[in-house]
């Protein structure tokens, strides 16, 4: 076994035991190991994702070398490590843009607590994109909410805390429907590893019996999944959450965490359930309506928004349903959309919550449409990366939402049963998010207080818009390679 192949458990481990190390460091040591830990991480994860596109080949790593099915293992391909090197990526910008907010809004008492649920949702993700262990999957699910509750709460304020709360309720509910599913499905194939799981529901599948009960498994694991992704109508912790959390987790918890799920979401249907079990058990036709529905509605409730960030949290809900959308199409094209839209989400939405804190320093921390007239001229870099990120988000040429767009349409020319309503829904979805995306945008460059003072943003927060708004192009303009990475990773699924 090379080196390569164990930075997976390493990656893991590195950014556990830095949670761990961080409860006996002061604030600032806390910072720099956990930044550290996030860099090392996105390098160990790019390694591992060109080292299996030389090889053309998947390996699963033995924990403690204890084989199926009593073992517990490790599952690496391309499409694990490019997940896992955007998603640190994306966790390192957003660390670094909003660390100055996450100084005034967490006592320093309690920052070292900050960056060890940094530190633990860092662990939870990477361990949901690699395990190729059920239980394993569960375990850090739970982690996940915890941190992510953390993160929400660490501002001890009135909306932030009952933003957890709600949190919470709606995480514990979807890990218990995804705990009964698991249980259900040990039930049915004593196995909790991938691999061996799925061959004993090929087993089933031919056997012709446990018709309803893997249905019912089948049905659970979704829902439970969707419950802690934020799928309409299951939405309504996500506006208080994103919303009233400092700036980081703002951009990590909408950038990061629903798309952790949605992957692990992916990962069951083709390693565990069989992509083809799934698309004849018609879950998928209801996953694409509930998707169709948080395009448009999602939307709808962003338009209706005064408040900027609960306007960019809601947004996340029609994103989301973009999502779904194309898992619900039920074809490799459709699915190979909905991944390149995870990594387009992650990037623009993280860009757009960091952007606005630009805006609202230079906006008295206001945050309503009338206050952040003419705040693109007093915060120039800020008002450029909201600006990117909402024409991104619109579907405009060369940045990422296009590319997404361009392939969830073409997708849908697959589907001719669903071809209608997906192109129908993604037109209707693009008009709303031009209307209140660029309302926002018209209003940050209208006529305001061009003479006011300019921004007093530090070069963490410019210097992170700037990379946001530098990988959003690259996102655009030189989509093919990762298209390509998505597609073989895909391959490496089955």
């Amino acid at each position: 076994m090379s080196l390569v192949q164990n930075f997976p458990f390493f990656s893991i481990i590195i950014a556990m035991f830095s949670g761990i190390l961080s409860l006996a460091l002061s604030g600032k040591q806390a910072r720099n190991l956990s930044v550290a830990a996030i860099l090392s991480v996105t390098v160990m994860s790019g390694a591992v994702m060109a080292s299996c596109m030389g090889t053309g080949e998947s390996y699963t790593y033995m924990m403690g070398h204890f084989p199926a099915p009593w073992g517990n293992e490790i599952r690496a391909g391309v499409l694990e490590g490019l997940t896992a090197m955007m998603f640190g990526v994306v966790m390192l910008l957003s660390v670094m843009g909003g660390l100055d907010h996450t100084y005034e809004d967490v006592e320093g008492t309690k920052l070292n607590l900050f960056f060890i649920m940094i530190d633990l949702m860092l662990s939870s993700l990477l361990a949901l994109i690699y395990t190729n262990d059920l239980f394993t999957a569960y375990v850090f699910v739970e982690i996940n909410t915890i941190a992510g509750c953390g993160l929400i709460m660490i501002r001890q304020k009135g909306r932030s805390l009952s933003a957890a709360i709600r949190y919470m309720i709606m995480s514990q509910l979807g890990s218990g429907l995804f705990l009964i599913g698991l249980s259900l499905l040990y039930d049915v194939t004593g196995h909790l590893l991938m691999s061996p799981a799925k061959a004993a529901v090929a087993q089933i599948e031919a056997a012709g019996v446990y018709g309803i009960p893997m249905l019912v498994i089948l049905a659970v694991i979704s829902v439970g999944l969707a419950i802690k992704s934020g799928l309409y109508p299951f939405h309504y912790w996500i506006p208080d959450t994103y919303g009233y959390a400092t700036p980081t987790a703002s951009a990590v918890l909408s950038g990061l965490v629903s798309k952790g799920y949605i992957f692990l979401l992916i990962k069951i249907f083709y390693r565990v359930l069989g992509r083809e079990n799934v698309i004849a058990s018609q879950i998928v036709n209801v996953l694409y309506v509930f998707g169709l529905a948080g395009m448009i509605m999602g939307s709808v409730h962003a338009i209706a928004e005064s408040d900027t960030r609960r306007m960019i949290a809601y947004s996340s809900v029609a994103q989301i349903g973009y999502i779904y959308m194309g898992i619900g199409l039920g074809t490799q094209a459709g699915m190979v959309a909905a991944i390149f839209h995870m990594f387009t989400h992650s990037a623009t939405k993280a860009l757009l919550f960091i952007s606005a804190v630009g805006l609202y320093e230079v906006s008295g921390g206001r945050k309503d449409y009338r206050s952040l007239r003419g705040a693109g001229y007093r915060a120039p870099l800020a008002g450029m990366g909201f600006a990117v990120g909402s024409l991104s988000m619109v579907g405009f040429p060369m940045l990422a939402g296009f590319i997404s767009k361009l392939l969830f349409a073409t997708s849908a020319l697959q589907s001719p049963h669903k071809m209608i309503p997906t192109l129908i829904a993604l037109a209707v979805s693009t008009t709303l998010n031009a209307i209140y995306f660029l309302r926002l945008v018209i209003t940050l460059y209208s006529r305001g207080e061009r003479s006011s003072r300019r921004a007093g943003s530090s070069w963490k927060l410019r210097a992170a818009v700037l990379c946001f708004i530098l990988l959003n192009l690259a996102l655009g303009l030189k989509s093919q390679p990762v298209v390509l990475a998505i597609e073989n990773g895909l391959a490496m699924f089955d």
